[in-house]
Order: structure tokens, then C-alpha cells, then sequence
């Protein structure tokens, strides 16, 4: 990557492969090579989510084929999220043990899982197991990708590098959809799709294990506003005592500043963990999507929200600020929420319906989570730049224990799910025989008299129908209906389906009929966490006014110069 970026050897040749484990740089990087790793870091972080996201592109099927109730899957899910929230509090050593060999290896470990652990699961239980193995490596690097995005970004751009990286979950989910909703009509078994995961996984491996780098801890443990900063802390670098940096980091980022407002996003999101673990299973059951139609939303959504994350991360460096715009999109938020909820009163609600509400409510996702990623790592550089990855293991703690907690509550509120994801699938084939054939929906509009014909028509040994009942039949059911059931070829199959799946027909319709209200209040449980987060936007570090972030900028340059000719001057000075 040119000499800019190659270690400073003083003891001869390196060992043969120490590229393998040894990724530091012992000078910052020039603004191509700086690129360059940022953008593997993002390319991870896509990756790694794509692998993580994809069970729900294909729960249904996973659901059906381990046979398991619906509080099983959502206690997988639960559980899952869990180990990842205490794998993200381990993740704070990689302020000691650096961040890249952790993402690197972590995504070797989870494309094997993913492409062949998970296809080859014998039961629901050895499922679940390699599940959590997956969040447990996801947790490690919820934390150290950001870490490395931070390194390699200076404040000013902060926003917009943080944009990036955010994308990598919101990019990882729209690759989901976009592959799910273009290879489920002919690769039908969901194990396909985490095969594709795992290869891509394996594939993106390789390209980190060649190409990723990091600073030096000298060099990452220091504050950097600006490129400017570069020389300066290069100069710094020499005389920095690493270990003093390092001393009792849950002390000293265990306070009000940094745990308030990683609770406060946490539960802001709330929507979009319920909508990317649960989101397929909800449009099939409650609006009869199939599972391609519910991907194929997915692609729209989290293209926007990637969009916007972008968009954002810009016009935040741009103004120097992240407050406002944090305020603008949870209001934003907020508003399409409520419109949200409210589509859950008419199951009827159009495909392009969603489309626009809920693409809307990712584009305000976006423009507050960005900002906030910038915002919370310079909180927690205004406690102690050196401790970067673990502030940010209590945000990963925070946020994958209020995902658990909450997916976990969801059982409470929405109680009728299992019948309708065991036994909604009969009931939508049941609902779509009926509208597509009129013959058997006068069957079912009449169905007690046709329970009393039946066996002339469609018994084992058919035969006259007696004077008396087809009298009755005519007056109640019509001469001409009647003659239409009779010349419809198909309706003693069809009757006899709905006859042998009775139980389960009605057991899915009474659980649909309470189903939209339950999911209603759950989306106003969503609401009010986004509510909840407006006032610790206050807590963040930064200004609210362009002109005096401007102000602090030109102080801070000036400053850096000064210490910077004076820490020059000392070294340059003859020893008395």
C-alpha cells in the first residue's frame, strides 16, 4: 500500500508470514490507504450480517421444517442475542489486543458456521446451539468494527465514516432480501440460503486476511480531530506511555454519559431487530405475503435506510454537528411509526403501502443512527480515546440485551403467534382455494347443508341424493348454485381438504382475529422506546450550533499547532 503505511522494522526481516497475525501500522495512513481499510471494515461488516440476518429471510420454512412452536424460535432468537450482548463485553480487550486479527478470524469462524454448520443441523437444539455461536462471534465484532472505523477516521468525517459502517447491518439485511426474494422460487430449501451466505463469508475472508491493517496502539489511543492532527500525533506517539491509557477501563467508562444514550438507541431500534428477526414471519401470517413478496419489501426498506446513512453522514460533517439532525430523525421516526401501527387495523393493506411507510421509516432511521454513531464514539474519546473499544462493549452489551429483552416481552404481547405460524400456512391455502374457486366458496358459504349432501356427492359410495334434502338444497342454496357445485370437477379434493384441516383452519382464523391488535400495541411498545431516546440525545458530546462547532474546530487547530512546534522544539533543543 506504499511506504507510508509499512511498520518500522529495527530488527531486520520480519518472520515468513507475520502478515498473518502482525496487521500494525506504525504511521497513519495516507488518504488512499486509509480508504482502502475502512472500506474492508465495511465489507466485513456486511458480510458478517448477511450471515447473522439471513435465518429470517427463511424463518417459516426453518420454523416448519424443525418443527417448532413459534415461542421455541423466539426463545433461539433470545437466547442468541444474549451471548452475543456478553461476547461484546469481551470484546473490550481489543483496546489491548488490537482490533483487526478479532474481525478477521471472527469472520473465518462464522463463514464456516454459516456455510457448514447451520445447513446440517440435525434438530432444533443443535440449531440453536450453532446459532448462538454465530452472536457469539458477532458480539466480538459489533464492537471491533467500529473500533476500526473510529482509527481510521478523524471527528471531521467521523459522521460519515460512521455512515458507512452502519450500513454494513442495514446493507447485510437488504443482501438478505435481495437474495432471498430472486433464488426462493427455485431454491426452495432454506438451507440454500445460508449456503450462499457462508460462501460469500468464506470468500470476503480471504480478501481481509490479505488486505486489512490497524494503527498502532501509540497511534490509536490518541484524540484526532482533523488530518490535520496527523503530524502531531506521530510526534506524539514516541513518548506515550500505552499501559497508563489502559489502567481500570470499566471505571472509567462505566458513567451516565456513555450508558444513558447506548440504552436510549437501544431501545429506539427496537423496531428494527423486531423487524429483521420477525419481520417475514409477520407479513406472511398477519397480510398473507408470501415469503418472496416479504423479502422482496426488504428490498426497498433497507435500500433507503443505506441510502440515508450515507446522505446523512455527510450533511452531519458538513455542519459540524450531530444533535439536530439526531432530533429531526426520531421525530421523523416517530410519525412513521404511528402510521405504521395504524396499518395493522385492515390486514388488507397493500403491498406499496408498506413500501412507502416503512421505506420512509428506515430513511429516518438513518438519519438519526448515523450522527449517533459519530456522537457516541466522541463521547467516550472525551473520556478516554485509548478506551474507544471498550465503551464501545457496553453500548454492544446494552443493545444486545435490550434485543433480547425485548424479543423476549414480545411472547407476552403477541400471543397468538403460534397457531397462526403453525397452522396459517393451511388456513392462507385453505382462504386462497375458496377465493379462487366460486364453486367451492358456495360450499363453504352453505356449509351445513353441504355437510348433509356430502356423502351422495363425495362419499365412498355416491349415490341419488333423497327428494326431500335436494328440496331443501334448492330453497337454501339455489337450483343454479347447486348445479355449479355438481359440474366442478375439483370440489370433492378441495371439500375434502378443508374437511380433514378443519381444526386447524379454525384455530388460525381465531388467532388471527386478535393477532393484528396484539402486533398494534407491540408497535406502540416500539414507538415509545423511540420517544424514550429524544431527551438522552442531551448527554452525547457535541454542539447543536454549526457556527460554534466551526469556532471549537479553528480553537482545536490552533492549539494542535502550538503543541506541535513546541513538542519539536524540545526535541530539537541541545542537552545541557
Amino acid at each position: 500500500m506504499g511506504d507510508s503505511t509499512a511498520a518500522i522494522s529495527t530488527k531486520g526481516s520480519p518472520p515468513p508470514f507475520s502478515w498473518l497475525w502482525d496487521r500494525q501500522l506504525h504511521r497513519y495512513p495516507d488518504t488512499g490507504p486509509r480508504y482502502f481499510y475502512l472500506g474492508i471494515s465495511v465489507l466485513l461488516t456486511i458480510t458478517l450480517y448477511y450471515e447473522l440476518y439471513v435465518q429470517g429471510a427463511v424463518a417459516p420454512s426453518i420454523i416448519a421444517d424443525f418443527h417448532m412452536s413459534f415461542p421455541f424460535f423466539i426463545y433461539i432468537v433470545v437466547i442468541s442475542n444474549a451471548v452475543g450482548a456478553f461476547a461484546s463485553l469481551v470484546a473490550g480487550l481489543a483496546d489491548r489486543w488490537g482490533r483487526a486479527n478479532l474481525v478477521t478470524y471472527g469472520l473465518a469462524v462464522t463463514g464456516l458456521l454459516v456455510l457448514f454448520g447451520l445447513p446440517n443441523a440435525p434438530d432444533k437444539y443443535s440449531y440453536g446451539v450453532l446459532l448462538s455461536a454465530v452472536a457469539f462471534v458477532e458480539g466480538i465484532m459489533l464492537v471491533a468494527t467500529p473500533a476500526l472505523v473510529r482509527d481510521f477516521s478523524p471527528q471531521i468525517g467521523r459522521a460519515s465514516a460512521m455512515g458507512f459502517w452502519t450500513m454494513g447491518p442495514v446493507i447485510g439485511s437488504l443482501v438478505v432480501t435481495e437474495v432471498s426474494s430472486h433464488t426462493l422460487s427455485h431454491l426452495t430449501a432454506w438451507q440454500d440460503q445460508f449456503v450462499i451466505a457462508g460462501i460469500v463469508g468464506m470468500a470476503v475472508f480471504a480478501i481481509a486476511l490479505v488486505g486489512l491493517r490497524e494503527l498502532s496502539p501509540s497511534l490509536r489511543d490518541q484524540l484526532m480531530v482533523s488530518l490535520r492532527d496527523r503530524a502531531l500525533l506521530e510526534a506524539r506517539a514516541q513518548g506515550i506511555d500505552i499501559e497508563a491509557g489502559l489502567q481500570r477501563p470499566w471505571r472509567q467508562m462505566l458513567h451516565f454519559d456513555v450508558i444513558s444514550p447506548a440504552l436510549g438507541i437501544s431501545v429506539f431500534l427496537i423496531v428494527y431487530y423486531t423487524l429483521i428477526a420477525l419481520g417475514v414471519v409477520y407479513f406472511v401470517t398477519i397480510f398473507g405475503f408470501t415469503q418472496q413478496q416479504a423479502n422482496s419489501l426488504g428490498n426497498w426498506v433497507w435500500a433507503f435506510d443505506a441510502g440515508a446513512l450515507v446522505v446523512v453522514g455527510i450533511i452531519s460533517d458538513w455542519l459540524r454537528v450531530r444533535k439536530p439532525l439526531m432530533v429531526v430523525g426520531a421525530l421523523g421516526a416517530i410519525a412513521m411509526m404511528v402510521i405504521f401501527a395504524r396499518h395493522t387495523y385492515d390486514t388488507h393493506t397493500g403491498y406499496y403501502s408498506f413500501v412507502w411507510n416503512l421505506s420512509l421509516l428506515a430513511v429516518f432511521l438513518g438519519v438519526t443512527y448515523a450522527p449517533w454513531m459519530a456522537a457516541f464514539t466522541e463521547t467516550v474519546e472525551r473520556r478516554n480515546p485509548a478506551l474507544i473499544a471498550t465503551g464501545l462493549a457496553v453500548w454492544g452489551w446494552i443493545i444486545r440485551a435490550v434485543v433480547s429483552i425485548s424479543i423476549y416481552a414480545l411472547t407476552f404481547v403477541v400471543t397468538s403467534m403460534t397457531p397462526l405460524v403453525e397452522n396459517g400456512p393451511v388456513a392462507l391455502r385453505a382462504e386462497q382455494l375458496v377465493r379462487s374457486d366460486p364453486a367451492l366458496a358456495i360450499v363453504v358459504a352453505h356449509q351445513e347443508i353441504f355437510n348433509r349432501l356430502g356423502p351422495y356427492k363425495c362419499g365412498p359410495s355416491p349415490g341419488p341424493v333423497p327428494s326431500d334434502l335436494l328440496q331443501q338444497a334448492i330453497r337454501e342454496v339455489g337450483l343454479a348454485n347447486l348445479n355449479k357445485v355438481n359440474q366442478d370437477p375439483r370440489i370433492c379434493q378441495e371439500t375434502a381438504f378443508l374437511k380433514a384441516h378443519q381444526r386447524e383452519i379454525l384455530a388460525a382464523q381465531r388467532a388471527s382475529s386478535i393477532s393484528p391488535s396484539e402486533w398494534r400495541r407491540w408497535w406502540w411498545v416500539s414507538t415509545g422506546g423511540m420517544v424514550a431516546f429524544l431527551p438522552l440525545v442531551l448527554v452525547l458530546a457535541g454542539r447543536w450550533s454549526p457556527r460554534r462547532a466551526r469556532q471549537d474546530q479553528l480553537e482545536h487547530e490552533q492549539r494542535v499547532q502550538r503543541e506541535l512546534e513546541a513538542l519539536l522544539a524540545s526535541r530539537q533543543a541541545p542537552a545541557t
